[in-house]
């Protein structure tokens, strides 16, 4: 067994390569034996329609799938957290019995976030100590909020804490936006905790009422794989112009609000979802030109949604495809997010036979672009992708990967 005070960054990528895909051998590497253990899988996400509107309070859609982050721990009665990833460098230890120290930005931030949004409401006596491992690059398939709702019910489990589902999501959205820093709603959460395998999750984030929808009569089986296309660059939301496109859209609300001459909240307060669609259009030529733009892909990405719910229950993929496109060129138009290596794999994959319809995931700030494709094309779909995605920018030869992916339960005890 290592000292985790003494293990170096050489000794931590040597236990990487060598634990990679076994965590048991990596615990007991760590930690030794005889620990009663817990294991749980909490599975990565995609919106197909209803991006970049949670934070106003929209309509959303999504799906978790059968990649995501494996966690195995065991409880510490001292109250101390000792957490290895297999993914990113560092040992985190804190104690749950102790106020949460200060974000230190690194990845233990979403660990201190799960314990800091708990302890509000419970006394935490038991820590846990564990390994995690994700098993796909990170960017655009919301691993932070795997990260967050896995380490949010390891937690409860070991302090005896039951929690529903809508708990959960409550917790890890709480620590990614009041800890990490991060304002978003709670769309990555829900997909991580409710969706089921054969159903589309369909999710008014105002009320947080939800419905788990079959696809077409239910008696048919999914006509199609998640394909995740990561461009090879890399991205932490917290340094790009995440925070503002939100700041953006509440300002959207606040003018109209202003301009109806109604009474004004904080800006904090004020959302789209508050506005009627109708007093934003008589108004959005007035406002200055990026904040009638954050208006209109509300708007319009809420009717997408909406249409999206009514080709999926006929069983029509090929309409709901198209309407994730669409959802993309509203993502580049209005609310002018996308690097240029994302819009050129969006563009590549409204070429691309076999794909059904595509856009970025997650913020679109950098990351992955996400597709529903016909399985039987997966090959063909791969080797066009990469070979016009490499013509375009060949600096990521070495980064640039293709997943192939099925829909899958939200995150779980194994």
């Amino acid at each position: 067994m290592f000292d985790l005070i003494e293990i170096t960054k050489a000794d931590f990528k040597t236990i990487i390569l060598i634990f990679m895909y076994n965590l048991h051998q990596a615990y007991r590497t760590f930690f030794g034996k005889g620990d009663a253990l817990y294991q749980l899988f909490s599975p990565y996400r995609i919106c197909p329609l209803g991006a970049h509107v949670d934070h106003q309070h929209g309509l959303v859609s999504g799906f978790a799938f059968d990649n995501g982050i494996d966690f195995l721990f065991s409880a510490t009665d001292t109250g101390k957290v000792e957490m290895a990833s297999l993914s990113f460098e560092g040992l985190m230890t804190f104690n749950v019995q102790k106020p949460v120290d200060e974000k230190q930005n690194n990845w233990g931030d979403y660990l201190r976030g799960a314990v800091w949004a708990l302890q509000q409401d419970y006394h935490l006596e038991k820590g846990v100590r564990g390994i995690v491992k994700g098993s796909m690059p990170v960017g655009g398939v919301s691993s932070s909020a795997a990260l967050l709702c896995g380490f949010v019910m390891a937690i409860a489990k070991v302090n005896n804490i039951s929690l529903d589902k809508m708990h959960v999501i409550s917790y890890a959205s709480k620590a990614e936006r009041e800890y990490v820093g991060l304002r978003n709603g709670i769309l990555d959460q829900a997909c991580v905790v409710l969706c089921e395998s054969d159903k589309l999750l369909y999710l008014d984030t105002e009320t947080s009422e939800y419905e788990l929808i079959p696809f077409g009569s239910g008696n048919v089986q999914m006509p199609f794989k998640i394909g995740v296309f990561f461009s090879g660059v890399t991205r932490k939301l917290t340094g790009t112009d995440y925070n503002l496109r939100v700041s953006e859209c509440k300002t959207a609300a606040w003018i109209t609000e202003a301009y109806m001459n109604k009474p004004l909240k904080e800006l904090e307060d004020t959302r789209l979802r508050d506005v009627p669609e109708a007093d934003f259009v008589k108004y959005a030529d007035r406002m200055p030109e990026r904040f009638a733009k954050r208006g209109r892909h509300f708007y319009t990405e809420c009717e997408r949604v909406r249409k999206g719910v009514e080709a999926w229950k006929r069983g029509d993929i090929e309409a709901f495809g198209k309407l994730i496109f669409e959802s993309c060129e509203s993502s580049i138009n209005n609310y002018e997010c996308g690097s240029k290596e994302l819009i050129a794999l969006y563009e590549i994959m409204r070429t691309t036979d076999g794909i059904y319809g595509g856009r970025f995931s997650g913020a679109g700030f950098k990351g992955a672009c996400i597709a529903l494709v016909d399985p039987s094309k997966e090959e063909q779909i791969k080797q066009y992708v990469s070979e016009e995605y490499l013509k375009r920018f060949p600096q990521y030869k070495d980064t640039f990967e293709v997943y192939f992916c099925n829909p899958s339960n939200g995150v779980e005890f194994l």
